[in-house]
């Protein structure tokens, strides 16, 4: 394959299409790649992928999206069907919460430019459906994307990962049609990537690296003469890498799943309980029995009190405050359940979210504010920080039993 210089075009109401470093044209032996690299909140963005599409007239459209996030940019009123209590039932709230951290800092940054989030990909597919062109969803399953990324990252990279998810949830950031088109040059990308890399170096190779090569693995497979991709412009450079040098079928296929969880993180629930179970039974065969009481006093204070503290500052309900403080001690020693999920389904009982709270989701997520008021996001900050505040319990009450018993 080789790339061609952009060139001028005329699109579908005889308009010029000027087109700029956001197209690429890819000439393969069977036709034509063009690659249009967006910022998913530009309205500039948007128009062009209007424009080209309607000007190229591709067999395909390709668009960085999987089924899921496809379904979600069409359906306007997903919220309302949102069932906060299954999600919960699921264990399906920490892939809830990364979710809508993401889409928090999109949607900040949207209000600035008037744009929703992803709208350029849904004007691509939209476009595309309307003119009876084939539209190709050719990104990977945005779970298995997440799972793969916090299962393959180190202990210590995944606290510095999750810290800076939350940071952009509050992160407030200046942008405008100009900041945008500056960051999508490749250079401020490039360097942004290299950063990125040397921080978080398997989160960067999942997140991006492997996004690359399946996304061009799959546009290359695309069925037609001339296909048009429409990705955000992080992924241009590493796209057009990949199609030099396809990956095989074999390479997809394990990016594709999702790796099993690391001996550590499988025995680590159980051991902890493990150890404070066996601290009570050597102080009451070996110690001073008179200081067990002592000792499960400070397990209960520790755990119980950390996570109806973290459950207050979730503005949770006074019964849900109370359920924390009863439940965190009992769910510490029981790696099957967390005092989170106790906590967030009598939240959610107590206090259920109402039709306007699931209306409002999706403008509450931009302020921190809202985070706190809506009562869908805020079982989820109770289930986060209720667990939060039991696990740095249990660390805070190991140390008190190894000293009382």
């Amino acid at each position: 394959m080789t790339s061609a210089p952009a060139t001028s075009s005329i699109d579908g109401d005889g308009q010029p299409v000027t087109e700029s470093s956001d197209v690429h044209r890819i000439h393969r032996d069977n036709g034509e790649i063009v690659l249009i690299g967006t910022a998913h909140i530009s309205r500039e963005s948007v128009d062009t992928v209007t424009r080209a599409i309607l000007a190229e007239q591709p067999d395909c459209v390709c668009v960085e999206l999987d089924q899921q996030r496809y379904e979600a940019l069409k359906d306007q009123h997903r919220w309302k069907k949102l069932n906060i209590v299954q999600i919960i039932k699921a264990g399906q709230v920490p892939f809830l919460m990364a979710n809508l951290a993401l889409a928090s800092f999109q949607k900040r940054m949207g209000l600035q430019t008037g744009v929703k989030p992803g709208e350029e990909l849904a004007a691509a597919a939209s476009t595309a459906e309307e003119n009876g062109i084939r539209v190709a969803l050719v990104d990977r399953n945005i779970r298995t994307t997440l799972l793969r990324a916090w299962r393959k990252t180190s202990f210590w990279k995944k606290i510095n990962l999750f810290a800076t998810l939350v940071a952009g949830m509050f992160e407030q950031t200046d942008l405008d049609e100009e900041e945008l088109a500056r960051l999508r040059s490749s250079d401020n990308l490039s360097a942004m990537l290299e950063e990125m890399g040397e921080l978080l170096p398997a989160a960067k190779s999942i997140l991006v690296d492997e996004r690359d090569a399946w996304m061009a693995y799959h546009i290359n497979r695309a069925e037609g003469d001339k296909i048009v991709a429409v990705v955000g412009a992080a992924h241009i450079p590493g796209i057009k890498r990949c199609l030099d040098d396809l990956p095989d079928a074999d390479t997809i296929a394990e990016m594709g799943t999702i790796p099993p969880k690391s001996l550590l993180s499988k025995i680590l629930p159980w051991l902890i309980p493990a150890v404070v179970v066996g601290l009570f039974v050597a102080g009451f065969f070996f110690g001073d029995r008179a200081r067990i009481m002592d000792a499960a006093g400070a397990w209960i204070i520790a755990n119980g009190a950390l996570s109806a503290l973290g459950t207050l500052i979730a503005w949770g309900h006074p019964l849900t405050i109370a359920s924390a403080f009863v439940a965190a001690p009992i769910t510490s020693l029981n790696p099957t359940i967390g005092a989170g999920f106790v906590t967030a389904l009598v939240q959610a009982f107590i206090s259920p979210p109402t039709v306007e709270d699931l209306e409002k989701v999706a403008d509450d997520i931009a302020t921190v504010r809202g985070w706190w008021r809506n009562r869908v996001t805020r079982v989820l900050l109770v289930f986060f920080l209720s667990s939060l505040g039991s696990a740095i319990g249990t660390f805070v009450a190991f140390g008190w039993l190894k000293d009382l018993l």
